[in-house]
């Protein structure tokens, strides 16, 4: 019985009813996503048509219409139905009786999505993959001014599109930069990536950054021992400093006095530029300032006031006028600067050298004959 008892393995209370599955291999992707086909439809027809429609800018209409054809026939095989209304400027898609994939009319919606967003038919048709979805970044409205938000916005593709191109091989999306709108294509956990890069570009921190990040990632998930730990110690941590006033004093210094050495080493004045003088401190009163006149009182003194309205807007016009033709001539004596020739002093003469060395001569001669009078004087004197 002891014998017995020594021989049976211990199985584990919770894995007691678990049989072996034989048909269940080591080479079976459980995480593969298969095509909807028509027979995994039970339900049959739709008992509702779904529909939806989008708008499309006039520059890409004649695109759209040269096109229209290869969109109707990656859609057919799906049973979509699509229409193009060049009068309202808009796209449509519907589902029809022969539409089996429930779906589907979603991954059409995103096609025409991607079309009024200026991306090729080529490349838009590949959302109808199961593995590949989009998303549609609106950047238009995160930055104020028009300068700043161009350069930002010139800044996710970088220069030649090199930033463009590392965030589409790290991510393996496809990203156009259109306008007010960031369009990415490709898996679903890249789409988070680039929407985080994009968004923190935007809002000044450089993709380079997030970029460099993702290479880092990248690299760690080669590494099999790293899969359970965390990642954090790897990763850079960029932050902004906020420097207290005393340390901005301190680099302020420290830059000035960098300055002056190196002037210094190079032989130059080392003095450092005139400080712009403090105005006088005004003396204390307890009184209040004069009462400024008000418009309307400068309007009386001037007797603008007593202008009618056609009066005073020809005033205006004539003092405008006056004023642009004062600019203009300013403008002018400007640009005629350009054109007046230097002052050059001519060549001095063979004679006129001559002249100048006896001229010289003479001048020296003389400071010498006085000299030697005012000697003689002297030793007469004693």
């Amino acid at each position: 019985m002891a014998a017995s008892s020594e021989q049976l393995p211990v199985v584990n209370k919770n894995k007691r009813h678990r049989k072996e599955k034989p048909w269940d291999t080591d080479d079976i992707d459980h995480w593969k996503i298969e095509s909807f086909q028509p027979d995994d439809n039970k339900g049959g027809v739709f008992t509702e048509e779904s529909s939806f429609a989008t708008l499309f800018p006039k520059y890409r209409e004649k695109y759209l219409r040269k096109v229209w054809s290869a969109v109707t026939k990656i859609l057919d095989p799906h049973g979509i139905a699509c229409t193009l209304d060049l009068v309202h400027g808009s796209m449509s898609v519907r589902t029809t009786r022969k539409t089996f994939d429930p779906y589907i009319i979603l991954k059409a919606r995103d096609i025409i999505k991607l079309l009024a967003r200026g991306v090729a038919i080529t490349q838009a048709q590949k959302v109808l993959q199961d593995d590949v979805a989009c998303d549609i970044i609106k950047i238009g409205n995160l930055v104020r001014n028009k300068d700043r938000f161009v350069k930002r916005r010139q800044r996710i593709i970088g220069p030649d599109g090199s930033t463009l191109k590392a965030i589409e091989l790290l991510t393996q999306c496809y990203v156009l930069v259109q306008g007010n709108t960031v369009s990415v294509m490709g898996p679903y956990k890249s789409l988070k990536e680039v929407r985080r890069i994009v968004l923190d570009c935007m809002k000044n921190i450089h993709p380079i950054y997030r970029i460099k990040e993702l290479m880092i990632r990248r690299e760690l998930a080669k590494d099999p021992k790293l899969a359970t730990e965390s990642w954090d110690r790897f990763l850079p941590k960029f932050r902004k400093q906020h420097l207290k006033t005393s340390e901005k004093t301190i680099k302020k210094n420290e830059k000035v006095a960098a300055k002056e050495e190196a002037r210094k080493t190079a032989g130059l004045d080392a003095s450092s530029p005139a400080k712009k003088e403090k105005p006088a401190k005004k003396v204390y009163t307890p009184f209040p300032p004069p009462q400024q006149p008000r418009k309307v009182d400068l309007q009386l003194e001037s007797g603008e006031y007593f202008l009618k309205p056609h009066e005073r807007e020809a005033r205006e016009i004539q003092q405008r006028k006056q004023k642009q033709a004062e600019a203009t001539l300013k403008r002018q004596a400007e640009r005629a600067e350009v054109y007046i020739a230097p002052k050059e002093e001519a060549v001095p003469t063979v004679e006129e050298k001559r002249k100048r060395r006896h001229t010289e001569v003479d001048v020296d001669d003389g400071t010498a004959r006085s000299k030697k009078k005012k000697k003689n004087v002297a030793a007469e004197d004693t």
